[in-house]
């Protein structure tokens, strides 16, 4: 959380504290933020494809505190922008932020079951977003009353958001090596499954995303990349860069953060605390959910704010008259959509490839990634209207391939089931059995998406070794 709170407060205000920064130099820093982050999500999204590999060396731990190191060497270098330091802290943050994420989806994979998992999910995702009330109030009232950036505030800034990310650095230290517990409690007394080596896990990732349930769910992971990229680092500089907003629009850069942070822990609260909903009734109610919050969002933000606000300072007319109220709504609105969209895919990844989500978090991450890079790219030419319509677009067909794939993984969990109970009659009548068995059904994984038959040979081992019938 610290860490975070220190690097999405950056990702915020950059593209605004650089703009300020290149105003007082007299041409001698030209670093632009879009680029900045362009070049992040870039390495993040390549660099996802050797995390696996890196994570089977020297665990999730490691990896993510090794990437919490690349966060702090990126937030120090803005004391003193210098534009190859800033690049060049792009490329190595986005390096380390492929092995943090994918580290982390691991670590909480690792510490879950098929029963808790839709929960930690929850959990992990308002903790995680917890990072955008503490970081963004600590911003809005550094920048607040002006209408630039000056040195002394981006000094105030960034030493305190270092020092931020510095304590979650050694926070991490804390965290335990290895998980405790297996996954399910079922699988307890079966035997040991040699782990895969550093080539089956580097090419795996290759091998998963050819399937077809990982094909659908790159949509939605697209998706996320691009309004992720949008609510992170455009609006926050449309609503500075609007001028009807008066002297304060700088400072409204962290009350929309703050405001983005209520709408993730919200979402995430909801969904760790009622997580075994989604188990009962599906995850594509929620999806649908997500799907509205953020279109009416669109919506409102097309209304409220100037076309061209995402690249320079605007005075523009707009539908309606420009509203701060409205704004923070929409903020509202753009988090509460994307915890939603982000716990159920993290919920689906850990449910579908349990065995395997090493490589399924960092093709996740990869997708994501690199959809937010192109996102920062068209954003320096493209005017507010054609990024919404852009997102109208993708998020419509992201939602409709995860319904497909929960609709898959329904019809083949029937199958499945009605397959067991068929082989567990067969069985009893064989043995002489006259009531009906009691069935245990295991958590469900798309083995034929997997590649492998470890799951089904590990549930078939514990039909024949434990007493099914009572």
């Amino acid at each position: 959380m610290l860490v975070f709170t220190a690097f999405q407060t950056t990702s915020m205000v950059q593209k605004s504290v650089l703009d300020g920064a290149k105003s007082e130099s007299n041409g001698t820093f030209n670093g632009d933020g879009y680029v900045s982050l362009g070049i992040i999500y870039t390495l993040l999204a390549f660099g996802n494809w050797i995390a696996p590999v890196i994570i089977m060396y020297i665990g999730a731990k490691w990896c993510m505190v090794a990437g919490a190191v690349t966060y702090l060497l990126f937030i120090l270098q803005f004391l003193k922008p210098m534009e190859w330091a800033l690049y060049l802290g792009s490329c190595i943050l986005g390096f380390g932020a492929a092995i943090i994420w994918t580290g982390q989806g691991t670590f909480l994979t690792q510490n879950s079951n098929s029963d808790t998992m839709a929960r930690n999910s929850g959990i992990f995702w308002a903790l995680l977003q917890f990072s955008l009330l503490w970081g963004n109030v600590y911003s809005y009232t550094t920048l607040r009353g002006d209408f630039t950036i000056t040195a002394e505030k981006r000094m105030h800034l960034f030493i305190g958001l270092g020092g931020a990310c510095a304590v979650g650095l050694l926070c991490m230290f804390l965290l335990r090596t290895k998980a405790s517990f297996t996954r399910d409690s079922e699988m307890e007394d079966l035997e040991t499954v040699t782990p895969p080596s550093v080539k089956e896990t580097f090419f795996k990732s290759f091998k998963l995303i050819r399937t077809r349930t990982m094909l659908l769910l790159l949509f939605p992971f697209i998706y996320t990349g691009l309004e992720l990229t949008f609510f992170s680092g455009i609006y926050g500089t449309c609503i500075a860069n609007n001028i009807h907003f008066g002297k304060d629009a700088k400072g409204l850069i962290g009350i929309s953060g703050i405001i983005i942070g209520a709408g993730e822990i919200l979402g995430g609260v909801v969904f760790g605390i009622f997580g075994k909903w989604t188990n009962r009734f599906g995850k594509d109610p929620f999806i649908l959910m997500g799907f509205v919050v953020h279109m009416l969002a669109f919506y409102l933000i097309f209304l409220n704010i100037p076309f061209d606000a995402p690249y320079q300072e605007s005075q523009r007319g707009t539908f309606i008259e420009s509203s701060v109220i409205l704004a923070m709504v929409c903020s509202f609105l753009l988090g509460l959509g994307d915890s939603i969209y982000n716990t159920q895919i993290y919920s689906i990844i850990g449910s579908v490839y349990p065995n395997d989500s090493a490589p399924a978090f960092a093709i996740f991450k990869f997708a994501q990634s690199l959809a937010a890079a192109i996102c920062f790219v068209y954003s320096l030419k493209l005017t507010l209207e054609w990024q919404l319509l852009i997102l109208v677009l993708t998020g419509t067909i992201a939602s409709f391939s995860f319904f497909k794939v929960e609709w898959d993984i329904y019809r083949q969990t029937k199958v499945r089931d009605s397959e067991q109970l068929s082989a567990l009659e067969r069985n009893n009548e064989d043995d002489g059995y006259s009531h009906q068995p009691r069935i245990y059904s295991a958590p469900y994984t798309d083995t034929e998406f997997l590649g492998d038959s470890n799951h089904s040979r590990i549930l078939l081992k514990e039909m024949s070794n434990k007493n099914l019938l009572m």
